[in-house]
């Protein structure tokens, strides 16, 4: 629980160098459902997701240089009310990511490909044990999906430094410099 806590809005964000949201922009029109899971709508995708990138993104006031990012919704599975402990489904939203300098006008995507972003709700005491089927509603469990997916977008722009004129990270399977 304590790592579920960790990366709220209320911490102050990664440092993303030149780093300032011009816009974020949210499709869901191709997504798809796994056949097990509750019914949520094109429009409550884009909705929550575009809340929860404009929150996220919304604190980094101090860049130089504008960037947008754009999400797509590739796919969900809401957890379904299920068996306490012995089918207790997890949620999961799988999302296409691509940032866009803008003032050069190009995607820092490698070969301008979305990154693919998969994300799972965090656990609670009872979700853990009984599974946010029957422990959230479903509007509940796309938020929190929606938040996660913000917080994963953020770690991914955090681990590409170089994007925003910052060092690049030594990768561990690279030698530091001399």
């Amino acid at each position: 629980m304590a790592a579920c806590a960790k990366n709220e809005l209320t911490d102050p964000p990664a440092n993303l160098g030149s780093f300032q949201l011009g816009f974020a922009v949210v499709v869901a029109d191709n997504m798809k459902k796994v056949p097990i899971s509750r019914d949520a709508t094109v429009e409550e995708w884009e909705a929550a997701l575009q809340k929860a990138l404009d929150a996220r993104f919304g604190r980094y006031q101090n860049g130089t240089k504008l960037f947008n990012i754009g999400v797509a919704v590739d796919g969900y599975a809401l957890a379904p009310p299920g068996i306490p402990i012995v089918a207790s489904p997890k949620s999961i939203l799988v999302v296409s990511a691509t940032v866009f300098d803008d003032a050069a006008q190009e995607m820092l995507n490698p070969d301008g490909k979305g990154k693919q972003i998969i994300s799972f709700e965090r656990r609670d005491g009872e979700s853990a044990l009984l599974g946010s089927g029957l422990t959230r509603t479903r509007q509940e469990q796309i938020d929190e999906l929606a938040f996660v997916t913000a917080l994963r977008v953020e770690e991914w722009l955090a681990d590409n430094p170089e994007w925003f004129g910052l060092p690049p990270l030594v990768r561990a399977t690279e030698a530091p410099p001399r």
